[in-house]
């Protein structure tokens, strides 16, 4: 397997009595360095001028001199982990001694182990009497980072030179002295420099925070002890992670998810692979044999690639702290640069969260269910990002004027997968993890011309298993005051849906509705960029559910009839995809009867014949669908057939890998 320089080695140490400070002291400090993040990321959170950002889209970290991360904070992103530390080391590369008290340093490079454009870091150097000790750190998402499109997300970019502006590390503040020059470059190059140069001011003033903090500990401990707990942190962690994983059985286990299509080649769902491996009490993972780069901005840089594999594999050690200490305790190949998970200069990466980073996570997801059943689970739907920009015209004294720039920027809840013993979450965070947040729609209205419609759980869209995944969402809304105004959308999930394990089957395919139920309407997809939008234009769209967990035929049918009194489940599925017969009485009042009888024949029949709709010829299923006997779920969830939802036209190569998938993950554990 071929690996390059700026890839991370993440070889381990001896890990043998190592922890030289007595316990109290030890546990003190941890939790000091834990308190001085969430210090700095509550500061941030109250100073931000983005709307971005106060919805949480951030990350902070305490670093050590190395650059190595001591500490995240508690409600951090998960797409920031194992990425904060290449930014660290970058800045400390590129700088060398040439690093001094006062300085802040600004990047956002994916290609120097960071995630996108938007993603940009201030790391503040902390010294104590002329010794450097450790960096401060916050990384916040910028509302826009120039290029090509409003948010800075464009589908179509094929490199990075449309995607936005490339900060490699570069100085902010020098000796305690505001470089004025370097803060407006950066912020002339977006299209909010106003919001930006405010988030720029506040991401910096919040590293200050978390320095006074470690000037207190060095005061009241020294700056050997304070060094001593940093490294020691991280020991504290290697050593956990590597005892858990050296009581466990050596073996590989691989698995494969897919994005949607590479736009410059004929239809086919895109693999990325994942392997993991346990031997001699060692943990690796690889992702060689993952296609090569696409030609969209579905592509992964070496960090966010990292950044999956180490968050996925964190959800399985929820009681450790997280830093570079877990890093250590496995090893990571991502393959040869130019692939889809470590594409490199100068391929696009913007759009990596909705592609690899999300397909890689729910891989290792899948792969640890393997290996901790107690915590098993399926796979999470995907994350998106509906962006509308243009001119606001609210206040407008008359029709000639062009009024103030906007940028409406969402992503939405969702459903996560199945559980071995319970029902998925539904409308919570994807995996990215903003914590539990979404946007506020208020702030979304007074900020921006665009009013939300309607924002609710979406009606079947939990994929159906023994534990059914959490609902899914659907939000929409309608522009009103804007002119010049495009809309982009940056998800996947609409071939490649949201799939079940154990044999439970998948959620619903994800994407963009204009002008739904009206002479105009059009299914936009789940990937485009400057889509002409305006007043009046209304859009929705739903996130898919959680996969199911488990044959859905042997859900407790009193579940099923819970879920549809609940609006979970809809009568008609309840039949189709758990074989449970009820009966309507009075919606009205919630009043529904369970067929016991009929249940039981319906589910013997279900058995007897799932398997053949499995390999009825997809020409002959799309017939039928486009024919009205056949819906988008039946297709999905008993046919294994993949269409362009848009025209209806059989997608030969797709339909043959899902159903491959489907087959895998569904069909093999049915009895």
């Amino acid at each position: 397997m071929t690996t390059t320089q700026t890839q991370p080695q993440t070889q381990a140490q001896s890990s043998s009595n190592r922890r030289t400070l007595d316990p109290v002291t030890f546990e003190v400090l941890k939790n000091a360095f834990a308190t001085s993040v969430n210090l700095m990321s509550e500061q941030i959170l109250r100073t931000c001028y983005s709307f971005v950002i106060y919805s949480r889209d951030f990350s902070s970290a305490l670093c050590d001199a190395e650059g190595n991360t001591v500490m995240q904070g508690d409600q951090d992103i998960a797409v920031h982990v194992g990425t904060l530390h290449f930014q660290c080391q970058a800045v400390l590369k590129e700088f060398g001694d040439d690093i001094h008290e006062g300085d802040v340093f600004a990047i956002n490079d994916p290609y120097q182990g960071g995630t996108h454009m938007n993603d940009v870091s201030f790391l503040r150097p902390i010294f104590y009497e002329g010794t450097l000790l450790a960096f401060a750190q916050n990384k916040g998402h910028w509302a826009d980072a120039g290029g090509s499109v409003p948010g800075s997300f464009d589908v179509s970019a094929t490199n990075y030179y449309t995607e936005g502006l490339r900060i490699t590390p570069v100085r902010v503040w020098s000796k305690g002295v505001f470089l004025k020059d370097v803060a407006k470059l950066l912020a002339g190059n977006t299209r909010s420099p106003e919001i930006v140069m405010g988030d720029l001011k506040a991401q910096a003033e919040a590293t200050a925070v978390c320095e006074r903090e470690i000037h207190r500990l060095v005061d009241k401990y020294s700056v050997d002890i304070v060094r001593t707990a940093l490294r020691e942190v991280q020991d504290y962690v290697e050593d956990i992670v590597t005892a858990r994983v050296a009581e466990l059985d050596d073996g590989e286990w691989s698995t494969t998810d897919y994005l949607d299509l590479d736009p410059a080649k004929e239809e086919g769902l895109v693999p990325i692979k994942v392997t993991m491996r346990i031997k001699g009490g060692r943990l690796s993972y690889s992702l060689d044999g993952s296609a090569p780069a696409v030609a969209s901005f579905l592509n992964a840089g070496y960090g966010s690639a990292f950044s999956g594999i180490v968050a996925g594999t964190k959800t399985f050690f929820p009681d450790v702290p997280l830093n570079s200490g877990l890093y250590r305790a496995m090893d990571i190949d991502l393959g040869p640069e130019g692939t889809v998970v470590n594409a490199g200069i100068p391929h696009a990466v913007t759009g990596f969260c909705s592609g690899p980073f999300e397909k890689i996570m729910n891989a290792v997801f899948e792969l640890w269910s393997q290996l901790m059943q107690e915590r098993a689970m399926a796979c999470a739907f995907n994350l998106e990002y509906l962006l509308i920009g243009g001119w606001d015209t609210r206040d407008a004294k008359n029709p000639q004027d062009k009024g103030e720039f906007f940028m409406w920027y969402d992503w939405m809840a969702g459903g996560w997968g199945g559980r071995v013993d319970r029902d998925g979450s539904s409308a919570t965070a994807p995996v990215f993890g903003p914590g539990l947040a979404v946007q506020p729609v208020e702030g979304q209205e007074r900020l921006s011309p665009v009013l939300t419609s309607h924002h609710a759980l979406v009606t079947d869209s939990a994929g159906p298993g023994k534990y059914r995944g959490g609902v899914g969402v659907s939000k929409g809304g309608v522009l009103t005051d804007a002119n010049q105004t495009v809309m982009s959308y940056c998800c996947d999930r609409a071939r490649s849906v949201t799939w079940g394990i154990d044999g439970g089957l998948p959620s619903i395919p994800q994407g963009v509705w204009l002008n739904r139920g009206t002479p105009d309407e059009k299914f936009l997809g789940a990937l485009f960029s400057n889509v002409p939008v305006g007043p009046g234009d209304t859009f929705e769209r739903p996130s898919a559910g959680g996969g199911g967990f488990g044959d859905a035929l042997e859900r407790d049918p009193k579940a099923v009839l819970e879920d549809v009194i609940d609006g979970y489940v809809s009568v008609g599925r309840a039949a189709k995809d758990y074989g449970v017969v009820i009966h309507a009485i009075d919606p009205e009042i919630d009043e529904y009867e369970l067929d016991e009888d009929a249940t039981k024949t319906l589910r013997e029949e279900l058995r007897s014949t799932r398997l053949d709709k499995l390999a009825e010829s997809p020409e002959s299923v799309a017939e039928r669908y486009n024919a009205g006997e056949l819906d988008q779920l039946d297709l999905v969830r008993h046919y294994g057939v993949i269409l362009d939802w848009a025209t209806g036209e059989l997608l030969p190569t797709t339909t043959q890998q899902y159903r491959e998938q489907m087959t895998k993950r569904s069909s093999s554990h049915w009895k």
